[in-house]
């Protein structure tokens, strides 16, 4: 005997669906770190909670700490929750993003600029293509990072990349490719996680140092599910294909995360109306008028 659901309440299940994939995309903090991830550097300075399900990076003056995923993806919705240095961590870089290797590399980016003490987190994102970046945006986030764990995410599939604090989007770049020739992420990338130090630059433009007085800095990291199309090694050494990471069958490549919906992107224009203190594409020292990026001209 078959059961079928009403249709009045299918109207009211479908938006309760969606949700539960968007939650399952986050996951339940159930997976253990070393399922899907390897420390790659400072290894005395990484610390494993809670049976793998919460590591911690700290920093000194003698070194970070680093970890990468054991696989690359072609497509996907990354995630990482993160609970950043708190007290005074200017000069401090907690980094979250997505690389391939090579000198002409792919890569996006989550860089999270530590400040001095009472002074606000900046969020730096960017997007490398072919070895090119120079894309930076910077946001000033709404709340404090360093007091709970939020969720960044980084969709990627054939038609945008967007940035999400939780589930607002911070950025988008869209696949302008075909249109007007603007190149687009297309190697398979390895998901990375950083804490390191970058007084030369990230505070005040270097001018404001790391006081290593505070040290050690400690950011803490969950989530080490992974909802993307993962490419093995031996594919992408033999320089194959990944056409099947496109697949609409990825529910991340389906036409609903082709573009924002209404409401994303009216959280996306507040975002920037109220939050953004820095775009490459405003910056007329670095790119006058008539030398704009091309993807600038259809922002």
């Amino acid at each position: 005997m078959g059961f079928s659901v009403p249709a009045f309440l299918l109207l009211f299940l479908l938006p309760l669906l969606d949700d539960l994939v968007l939650s399952s995309a986050e996951g339940t903090d159930i997976i253990s770190f070393y399922e899907n991830y390897n420390v790659t550097w400072g290894f005395d300075h990484v610390l494993s909670l809670n049976q793998g399900r919460e590591i911690q990076l700290s920093m000194d003056s003698s070194s970070g700490a680093g970890f990468a995923s054991k696989l690359s993806y072609a497509s996907g919705f990354f995630h990482l929750k993160m609970k950043l240095p708190d007290r005074d961590s200017a000069g401090v870089v907690t980094a979250f993003y997505l690389t391939s290797n090579g000198n002409k590399h792919d890569e996006l980016d989550f860089e999270f600029l530590g400040n001095r003490e009472g002074k606000p987190y900046t969020l730096q994102t960017n997007v490398f293509v072919n070895g090119q970046g120079n894309r930076e945006q910077r946001i000033l986030l709404w709340f404090d990072p360093t007091a709970d764990f939020h969720t960044y995410k980084i969709l990627w599939n054939q038609h945008q990349i967007v940035f999400f604090v939780d589930d607002t989007p911070i950025r988008v770049f869209k696949n302008m490719e075909r249109d007007i020739g603007v190149e687009y992420p297309s190697q398979p990338m390895q998901i990375e996680a950083s804490l390191w130090n970058g007084d030369s630059w990230a505070t005040d433009g270097g001018q404001t140092k790391t006081n290593w007085s505070n040290a050690p800095f400690k950011a803490h990291f969950q989530g080490f599910e992974i909802g993307a199309c993962s490419v093995d090694h031996d594919q992408i050494n033999s320089g194959a294909d990944f056409e099947h990471c496109y697949s609409t069958g990825y529910w991340w490549n389906t036409e609903k995360y082709w573009e924002l919906n209404h409401k994303e992107q009216r959280e996306y224009e507040n975002v920037r109306n109220m939050y953004m203190n820095y775009d490459y594409c405003s910056d007329r020292t670095r790119y006058p008028t008539d030398h704009l990026p091309l993807e600038c001209l259809h922002h």
